[in-house]
């Protein structure tokens, strides 16, 4: 048995409003990218975690997963194992050894389409359901059909919704349109939260990225997310650490704490635990729990199984050990 990561109490149940568009906070961004890019660099090597410590985290990353397929061949028969995946991510023999009976993902997510597969296959549970929408990945559609996929998504069950922003507002600095665009969808979902990707590969500069964080956050965003999974560049940390800075100088300035996502490219226990330390380290324990952190991926899944496999028995065991959908 391991001794857990730290459980911090309950997040409040207040949401992030947002708050008006400040233009004057939006332009005082400025991002020295040598000095990011060298901090990010020592994430993964001034700080590790090793034995019983190391499965803790990785148990917590497992807790903070959205575990999803987003692939052009998706089924409802494939979604579905999915969500069986999600509800017991280990298997039962380590479970028990583990001592984390019960423990299961963040959430599901899944294409606009086949939310609600995914809700009646998790029925009965409380398991959350997110979808991506407003044209995902590239978002180049127009705003009544994306505001359209969001209201459909949100009758079907999802209780999450991942948007994608118009990223041809961030290029020509059309911030008042980007905030206006998020604070629409925002009201679109209702009491589903709003997970706001940036899609950081597409932005062409850090500074960028840190006035889009900021511009999705002051129109509402429950979380500000790195990527869709499809852009060239996918989570990064260095984009990580300037979006981090942007959660912590927003809680910081107006009393609300936003949620990160990095996703795209996350495949590695490695990978797991430098996004963990880059929370704990910029943020705090408190955001080391789903309501405020979520790992977009799938595939490390199996990576941290054969890691807890060879914590428990001192073998790494094959891939088809841990089978995915």
């Amino acid at each position: 048995m391991v001794t857990a990561v730290r459980q911090p109490a309950a997040m409040p149940e207040i949401r992030n409003p947002g708050i008006a568009l400040d233009l004057d906070w939006v332009r005082e961004v400025r991002i020295n990218r040598s000095a990011v890019e060298r901090r990010a660099a020592t994430m993964g090597t001034r700080r590790t975690v090793k034995k019983q410590w190391q499965a803790a985290w990785l148990l917590n990353a497992i807790r903070c997963l959205d575990l999803t397929t987003l692939a052009g061949d998706d089924t409802p028969g494939n979604v579905r194992r999915l969500c069986a995946k999600a509800l017991h991510p280990l298997r039962q023999d380590m479970e028990d050894d583990l001592g984390a009976v019960g423990i299961r993902v963040g959430a599901v997510c899944v294409y606009h389409n086949l939310v609600p597969v995914a809700v009646d296959a998790l029925s009965g549970t409380d398991l959350p359901v997110a979808a991506v929408s407003t044209g995902f990945p590239a978002g180049q559609i127009p705003l009544p059909i994306k505001l359209d996929e969001i209201r459909t998504s949100v009758r079907a069950g999802a209780s999450e919704i991942d948007i994608v922003i118009s990223r041809s507002l961030v290029l020509t600095g059309s911030w008042r349109a980007l905030y206006d665009e998020v604070r629409a969808f925002r009201e679109a979902c209702g009491d589903a939260h709003l997970k706001t990707i940036v899609a950081s590969g597409d932005l062409a500069t850090l500074r960028n990225v840190g006035m889009a964080s900021l511009v999705c956050m002051m129109a509402g965003a429950d979380f500000i997310k790195t990527s869709t999974g499809k852009e060239s560049v996918n989570a990064t940390l260095p984009v990580g650490l300037v979006m981090t800075r942007a959660i912590r100088d927003y809680a910081e300035r107006t009393g609300f704490r936003v949620g990160f996502k990095p996703a795209g490219g996350i495949r590695t226990t490695k990978q797991a635990l430098e996004w963990e330390i880059l929370m704990k380290e910029e943020l705090g324990d408190d955001w080391l729990h789903p309501d405020l952190f979520r790992i977009g991926a799938s595939s490390v899944l199996t990576d941290i199984e054969r890691q807890l496999s060879y914590f428990l028995t001192g073998r790494y065991a094959a891939d088809h050990h841990f089978p995915m959908p």
